[in-house]
C-alpha cells in the first residue's frame, strides 16, 4: 500500500561544511579545531582531511543544480565559522558571507528553501587556543557569530539552527577524544556541554534580534534511543545514567530550564557544576519554533559486571570514555542488520524518539534533520551506482517517520544525510553515507539509485511499497 505524508511535509537532504567545502585555506578562511586535528598523525584514517572534501566551495553552482534535478524541497547546510569569522572574533570576512550569499541564492532561484545550521563543529583554532567550549567566552563568541550571519542572510534565510549536535562537540571533542579537538578531560566535556547550551541560548536571542519577526530558530540534538539490556533494576539505572549524558543535558535546560537533577548527582564526584552561573538556565531555555532529531542507530546498555568489564559504545579512545559518571555501564552490540559504520540497523528508535519528544514537549514541531546509512558504494561496469541497502534502510525509516504522524507527532520534516559522500570525520573518505556517489579523483557526481528512489518520494509525497 502506498502511504501518503502530509501535505507542506518538507523534503531535503543535509551536508556539513568542514565535510564539503574544502578551501580551507582560501579567501581569508582561517583553521578550524577540524584542520588541526585532521592534519595531526594518527587522529584521521589514513591521515585523510579537509582540505579538498568533495570541493563543494568551487562546485557550490552543480550541487545546487543536482539537488534541484533531484526535486528536494529543502537544503540543511552549515556555516563554516572561520570562512566567515576568520579567528573566531572580529569583523565578518567578506568573501566568507559571499559564498553563503551565492549559495542562498541559487537555492532560493531553485525554489529550494535553505536550512542554516551555524555550528557544525568547525570552531575557530584560536578560540580552542584560548580555551575552546570549557571556557565561558567562546558562548559569547558564537553570539557575536550568529549576530554576523544573521544580518547577513537574514532576509533570505528564514530556517535557521543554532547548534547541530552538542553532545558530540561535547563528549566525543573533549572526552573520548576521537572527534577535534582531540582532548580526554570528563571535567572539561561537562564543562564544555553546559556553555554548549549556554552559546545556544545566547546565540538564539542574538538571531531574534537581528533577524525577522518571520524567522524559525532551531536546534538540533542527537538524542539517544537508550535501551537495557533486560529489566534488572541495575540495568534500568544503566540506561538512566546514559539517557541523562546523551539526551537530557541538553533539552531539560534547553526545553525546562533546568540540569536534571540525576545527572548532577551522578557526576558530583567529577564536578561541583560551579561553572553554572545564576541567570544561566534562563537564557539557555530560549522559546523554539522546532527541534531537530538526528538518529541512526538505537544504544543497547547493562550494568558493568566483574566478569564482564565495561566497553564503550565504540566512541571512546584509549580508554577514554565519552560517558563522565557512568563508568559502570556496559555498551553491547545489538543484533541484525549492521551498516558499514558496524552500526545497527533499527527504525524502531526513530519511531521511540519522535514519540518520546512528542509525549514530553507537547506542541513542539519536530523535524528529522538527519538520517541514512554508510554503506561500501562503488560503480558498476557501467559508471552507474546501485546502493539497494541504502533504499531499504530509508524506506523502514520513513516508515517510522510516517507511524509516527500517525500516532499523533508533529514531524514537519525529513532530511537524508547526506546529500554527496564526503569527509567522514575521523573515518576520512572511507565511509560514504550519500545519495549521490562522489569520486575523489575527479570530484564528478554521480546520483546513485537511492537518490533517484529518494527523488519519487520527495516528489510525490508518497512512500511507496517495499
Amino acid at each position: 500500500m502506498t502511504v501518503n505524508f502530509p501535505p507542506g511535509f518538507l523534503w531535503g537532504a543535509a551536508t556539513a561544511a568542514y565535510q564539503i567545502e574544502g578551501a580551507a585555506q582560501e579567501d581569508g578562511r582561517t583553521p578550524s579545531i577540524w584542520d588541526t586535528f585532521s592534519r595531526t598523525p594518527g587522529r584521521t584514517l589514513g591521515g585523510d582531511t579537509g582540505d579538498t572534501a568533495a570541493d563543494h566551495y568551487h562546485r557550490r553552482a552543480e550541487d545546487v543544480r543536482l539537488m534541484a534535478e533531484l526535486g528536494l524541497g529543502a537544503y540543511r547546510f552549515s556555516v563554516s565559522w572561520p570562512r566567515v569569522q576568520p579567528g573566531g572574533r572580529g569583523p565578518a570576512c567578506r568573501a566568507g558571507l559571499d559564498f553563503y550569499r551565492a549559495l542562498v541564492d541559487d537555492l532560493l532561484d531553485r525554489g529550494i528553501r535553505p536550512v542554516l545550521t551555524l555550528y557544525h563543529w568547525d570552531l575557530p583554532q584560536e578560540l580552542e587556543s584560548a580555551g575552546g567550549w570549557p571556557e565561558r567566552g567562546t558562548a559569547h563568541r558564537f553570539a557575536d557569530y550568529a549576530q554576523l550571519v544573521a544580518e547577513a542572510l537574514g532576509d533570505r534565510v528564514e530556517l535557521w539552527t543554532t547548534l547541530n549536535e552538542p553532545w558530540c562537540s561535547a563528549f566525543l571533542g573533549y572526552g573520548s577524544g576521537v572527534h577535534a579537538p582531540g582532548r580526554t578531560d570528563p571535567v572539561a566535556a561537562l564543562r564544555a556541554a553546559h556553555h554548549l547550551n549556554l552559546a545556544h541560548g545566547l546565540g538564539a536571542q542574538a538571531l531574534r534580534a537581528a533577524l525577522p519577526s518571520r524567522a524559525q530558530v532551531s536546534v538540533t540534538l542527537n538524542p539517544a534511543a537508550v535501551r537495557a539490556r533486560t529489566d534488572s533494576p541495575a540495568d534500568r539505572d544503566a540506561r538512566r545514567r546514559v539517557d541523562a549524558l546523551a539526551t537530557r543535558i541538553f533539552t531539560e535546560p534547553m526545553l525546562r530550564g533546568a540540569y536534571p537533577a540525576d545527572l548532577l548527582a551522578d557526576t558530583a564526584g567529577i564536578t561541583d557544576w560551579s561553572f553554572v552561573h545564576d541567570g544561566d538556565p534562563g537564557v539557555i531555555r530560549h522559546p523554539l519554533d522546532s527541534l531537530g532529531i538526528n538518529y541512526y542507530a538505537p544504544t543497547v546498555v547493562s550494568a558493568a559486571t566483574d566478569n564482564a568489564p565495561p566497553r564503550d559504545d565504540g566512541q571512546g579512545s584509549a580508554g577514554h570514555s565519552p560517558w563522565p559518571g557512568a563508568d559502570r555501564v556496559a555498551f553491547h552490540r545489538p543484533p541484525g542488520k549492521r551498516t558499514a559504520m558496524d552500526w545497527s540497523v533499527d527504525p524502531t528508535g526513530l519511531h521511540e524518539l519522535l514519540m518520546r519528544f512528542t509525549r514530553e514537549f507537547p506542541g513542539l514541531p519536530l523535524m528529522v534533520t538527519e538520517n541514512g546509512a554508510a554503506y561500501d558504494d562503488k560503480p558498476d561496469g557501467d559508471g552507474a551506482v546501485h546502493d539497494p541497502e541504502r533504499i531499504a534502510y530509508l524506506h523502514a525509516h520513513l516508515d517510522a517517520v510516517r507511524r509516527a504522524l500517525a500516532d499523533g507527532a508533529d514531524v514537519r520534516g525529513y532530511f537524508l544525510w547526506s546529500l554527496i559522500d564526503n569527509f567522514e570525520w575521523a573515518y576520512g573518505y572511507s565511509k560514504r553515507f550519500g545519495a549521490v556517489y562522489v569520486d575523489y579523483a575527479t570530484q564528478a557526481r554521480t546520483p546513485k539509485s537511492s537518490a533517484h528512489w529518494y527523488s519519487q518520494v520527495v516528489r510525490t509525497g508518497q512512500l511507496p511499497p517495499y
